[in-house]
């Protein structure tokens, strides 16, 4: 197994609309390397955007555990939990990201909405 040209092609997979067809290639890859946090954060990502929401949650709390400073990781957290109808849980993850790099209008949105969720005192 090409482990390099697998997430490749994962890559490619995801980037041209076919998450769950990466998810397949990249499911083996963090099997073999469980510390790659580039291919478990794709993984990640390719169950958010397949609705696979547990899988996308199991993969972000790991990368959240391992390097707690990852914004990137706590805003797609706190993106599936919202999308999981848990917006106290997501409101968490979300104020973080957003603390943690306030210059990105994405955050601030994400952020902003879940609040709203949940009446911004959570």
């Amino acid at each position: 197994m090409d482990l390099l040209a697998d997430y490749r092609r994962a890559t490619m997979f995801f980037e041209t609309g076919d998450p769950s067809g990466a998810a397949r290639l990249l499911e083996p890859i963090v099997d073999a390397e469980p510390g790659n946090a580039a291919a478990r954060q794709l993984l990640a990502r390719a169950y958010f955007q397949s609705a696979q929401l547990n899988r996308a949650e199991e993969h972000l709390r790991e990368l959240v555990e391992r390097d707690p400073s990852d914004h990137y990781a706590h805003h797609v957290l706190g993106r599936t939990l919202e999308r999981l109808n848990r917006h106290t849980d997501a409101l968490r993850h979300l104020r973080i990201a957003a603390a943690m790099y306030a210059a990105n209008d994405d955050y601030r949105i994400a952020l902003q909405r879940v609040e709203t969720r949940v009446g911004g005192t959570r």
